[in-house]
């Protein structure tokens, strides 16, 4: 299977962004948690393509929400990370789309079909945007670099720590950043825009395809405690070029 058809389903799937009236057709999942008609599009185009494709591999969707797969290798999709911001046309969502394999994640696309951004990665190929390499910044300390953050809109009850973790590290680095996507959040870590990402909780479809973007650009990635990520679980996500993940950690 050749990743350039896997990336070209995925730009397809931009005439859904583009549907405002789409937008407009909002569920209410949980607090601060919603599905729009965009969504719901996008994960039933890109499970009928990815299986025309590849039919021997499994389908795992947000909006089917997190279960056991009975295979070692499946699509993990996010079809729209930044629902949110979709909604109110704040113009920062993306599609991501991770391909897992045996435990662990062999093939990362983010799109970001605004700025017609495609990041893509292929375990031991290195990390790509638009065809060209990307690589993690070169900061070698906090005082160097910006650093994005998720908020972890879901577990409202986390925000008293989670702005604690947040005025700790905004005090080290040059600024803070948040673009309520966190797929973008790791793509930017990869192309050295930010010099790392963290978040409290995440799911499994928000990290996949950027967790290996970073480390196929020379990044780091793990919990906050420095362990490693089983990406079919949900948990907080710690993102770095390296050089910053000790700063990092004891800070958070």
């Amino acid at each position: 299977m050749d990743i350039r058809d896997v990336m070209d389903l995925v730009r397809q799937a931009k005439v859904f962004v583009q549907n405002r009236d789409m937008a407009e057709h909002i569920k209410v999942k949980g607090p601060a948690d919603y599905v729009t008609q965009v969504d719901t599009n996008i994960q039933n185009f890109l499970s009928e393509k990815l299986h025309e494709l590849a039919p021997d591999i499994q389908f795992l969707g947000e909006e089917e929400g997190l279960h056991a797969m009975s295979g070692d290798t499946f699509w993990i999709l996010d079809p729209i990370d930044g629902t949110t911001n979709l909604i109110h046309d704040y113009q920062h969502s993306t599609i991501s789309l991770g391909l897992y394999d045996k435990g662990e994640i062999v093939m990362g696309i983010i799109y970001d079909p605004f700025r017609e951004e495609i990041f893509h990665a292929e375990k031991g190929k290195g990390s790509f945007r638009n065809g060209e390499p990307i690589h993690v910044a070169a900061a070698e300390t906090l005082g160097d670099t910006i650093i994005s953050i998720g908020t972890a809109p879901y577990q409202k009850e986390l925000a008293h720590e989670n702005f604690q973790k947040f005025e700790r590290i905004f005090t080290k680095c040059q600024d803070i950043r948040r673009t309520g996507s966190a797929a973008m959040d790791l793509a930017y870590a990869a192309c050295g825009r930010t010099g790392g990402f963290f978040e409290a909780r995440l799911q499994p479809w928000d990290f996949a395809a950027g967790m290996l973007l970073v480390e196929e650009a020379g990044g780091k990635v793990t919990r906050f405690d420095g362990s490693r990520i089983n990406p079919t679980e949900p948990g907080e996500i710690l993102a770095t070029n390296g050089k910053l993940h000790e700063e990092l950690q004891r800070l958070l």
